[in-house]
């Protein structure tokens, strides 16, 4: 869960100050986004209510995850939401929005890890999708990532990841990044932005690679670090000690709460 955040904070900088280096150095004014926002809503979600849905369920249960959504938008309004998400927020509406963009997928960390069963994951991503980015290549996408993290964290290793992921979706991993890197570029379109973050973590060698891989793809460098991120967090089940203390200031009391209490629930200790 951290791991994402962590991910986030450091590649908010990077999202405006894009680069192709691997070795940037870690910004002073880099800050948590609506990434870390919405994780925390997500996880919150959870906590309210962490009961398996059918689904029939599902319309139900997106409005549950639309609430967290909208409260948290009232909250930090200033968090750097995209222009669909924050007029939705602001509606106080839960009228369904058909957008394909990254940010189901960004948030959808806390599924992977608070259920068990993937086809349960796969209908509480879906869910979270429901009210935001009714589209099926969005909610694709956040199922994608959703497995990839409970794949991660139940010790799949790396090939059985990219299998499953390929077997089960549409979106592409049979790429490396070297060969797209060059030419890749800012878009928070999910097809565009997600299979290449989850690949940032197929490529990696431990958590840190993992997100210095996303930001210096030179994209949506917040987004693709909390995602590759989370999912390494998962997997190697370590955070470098200079990476928490960089980002730990960074994280807002309320937003911390939340981890903390789904953490306990959800979250096994990483190792030390």
């Amino acid at each position: 869960m951290l791991g994402a955040i962590y991910g986030d904070i450091i590649g908010s900088y990077y999202e405006v100050h894009c680069t192709k280096e691997y070795d940037f150095p870690f910004q002073k004014d880099s800050t948590f986004t609506d990434d870390s926002v919405l994780n925390t809503a997500t996880a919150k979600a959870i906590l309210l209510n962490f009961q398996p849905i059918t689904r029939r369920q599902l319309n139900q249960r997106s409005r549950e995850y639309a609430i967290q959504y909208q409260q948290y938008y009232s909250w930090f309004p200033h968090a750097g939401y995209g222009n669909m998400f924050t007029e939705w927020a602001s509606s106080h509406s839960t009228r369904r929005q058909r957008s394909y963009g990254n940010g189901g997928a960004m948030r959808v960390i806390p599924i992977g890890w608070a259920y068990d069963d993937i086809e349960q994951i796969l209908l509480q991503a879906k869910a979270s999708c429901l009210c935001t980015h009714n589209h099926h290549e969005a909610i694709q996408g956040a199922q994608m990532v959703a497995v990839a993290v409970f794949l991660a964290r139940m010790g799949a290793d790396k090939n059985e990841i990219r299998s499953e992921l390929s077997k089960r979706f549409r979106h592409p991993l049979a790429f490396q990044l070297d060969d797209i890197r060059p030419l890749y570029e800012f878009d928070s379109r999910t097809n565009y932005s997600v299979p290449p973050a989850i690949v940032c973590f197929l490529e990696s060698t431990d958590y840190e690679s993992a997100v210095r891989n996303a930001v210096s793809m030179g994209g949506d460098a917040d987004t693709m670090a909390c995602i590759a991120g989370g999912i390494a967090e998962a997997y190697y089940k370590e955070i470098p000690d200079f990476v928490r203390k960089f980002c730990d200031l960074k994280i807002d009391s309320s937003i911390r709460k939340v981890i903390q209490e789904f953490k306990r629930g959800y979250c096994p200790p990483l190792k030390s």
